[in-house]
């Protein structure tokens, strides 16, 4: 109905004049004595065929609408666009081919330096292993309280280190997953092992007794979800506990720490944002729980968090069993 609507706006000059040619073909015939009767006749026919041809225009019109409503964005693969009707439309798709072109040597820029951008970090993630592992064997042969530190921060670098290939293999078109049913107690006790001399320094409890649970997942993705949201947990958890549990068919990891203010909830996966928490903490960096959130939705999993300030933190992850399909 809007279309009709702009449809008659745009030709009201057209139809104005119709009208007026119309009426005044209709006067003549009468000043000439012809009778009524006779005149309906001719102006009927006049008027239908005139109804007919802005009925072909308004379909016409209405095609070309809709298509070019249909083009989300002018990008290379978009068809070549109809026959212009006028030299304004014709003007018009000149404009546009020369965008799609422009579009094209953009893309392909842009693809080259992420290409290039990826295989540089890439190589710097494989480089920096190396000293990494070499020093986790040189602390493996102490036990003092000093090397447990170090062992503990040693690993947390090697977690910023994943963080970087993770948040570039998000933003690929492509990625490694690997859809299996998987036992979820092996998954998560496979990360809870990475924490346990955190958890015995920091004196912080932990209960798990299992969800056995089978999920369809990709485990080394979902490992990184569980990995950062539990490190998150410990974060900003200074005494009490870490529960993880299954409620409602979810998996929960639930804390006791600071907990979250309730107007930086909404944005919590919002990329680079810390909130109060994280102003307060000067070494976070805003990206754990926005490459949690993209992760999980690439994983047809549903995250999200509750919190109250001074009570804790209750993350839940919801799995959906179909999600394998998707990427088949």
């Amino acid at each position: 109905m809007k279309f009709f609507r702009l449809f008659l706006k745009k030709h009201r000059l057209t139809l104005v004049t119709a009208a007026l040619f119309i009426l005044v073909f209709a006067i003549v015939l009468r000043l000439y004595g012809i009778d009524l009767m006779v005149i309906a006749y001719p102006v009927s026919v006049c008027a239908f065929l005139f109804i007919i041809m802005m009925a072909v225009a308004f379909l016409r019109e209405r095609r070309r609408f809709e298509y070019i409503k249909s083009l989300e964005s002018v990008v290379p693969h978009v068809p070549k666009l109809t026959k212009a009707d006028s030299p304004v439309e014709d003007e018009l798709m000149a404009i546009v081919s020369l965008m799609k072109e422009q579009q094209a040597r953009l893309n392909t820029g842009w693809e080259g330096r992420y290409n290039d951008m990826v295989e540089y970090y890439s190589i710097w993630v494989h480089q920096i292993k190396t000293p990494i592992a070499a020093m986790k064997l040189t602390l493996e042969n102490m036990d003092s309280l000093e090397s447990r530190r170090l062992s503990r921060d040693l690993q947390r670098i090697e977690r910023y280190v994943e963080m970087v290939l993770t948040y570039l293999r998000l933003e690929s078109e492509t990625s490694d997953y690997v859809f299996k049913e998987y036992e979820l107690d092996d998954i998560v006790r496979g990360v809870i092992r990475q924490f346990a001399s955190e958890f015995i320094e920091r004196r912080l409890t932990l209960h798990f007794e299992g969800v056995q649970m089978k999920v369809v997942t990709d485990k080394k993705w979902l490992s990184f979800i569980i990995e950062q949201l539990l490190s998150n947990a410990l974060k900003y958890t200074a005494e009490g506990s870490i529960s993880i549990f299954l409620e409602g068919g979810a998996l929960c990891i639930k804390d006791t720490g600071m907990g979250i203010a309730k107007e930086d909830l909404p944005r919590l996966f919002d990329n680079g944002f810390t909130g109060r928490n994280g102003r307060l903490d000067n070494k976070s960096s805003g990206i754990g729980l926005y490459l949690c959130k993209r992760t999980a939705d690439r994983l047809g999993h549903e995250l999200s968090l509750e919190s109250e300030p001074d009570v804790g933190t209750i993350a839940r992850i919801r799995f959906a069993q179909d999600v394998a399909g998707k990427f088949e």
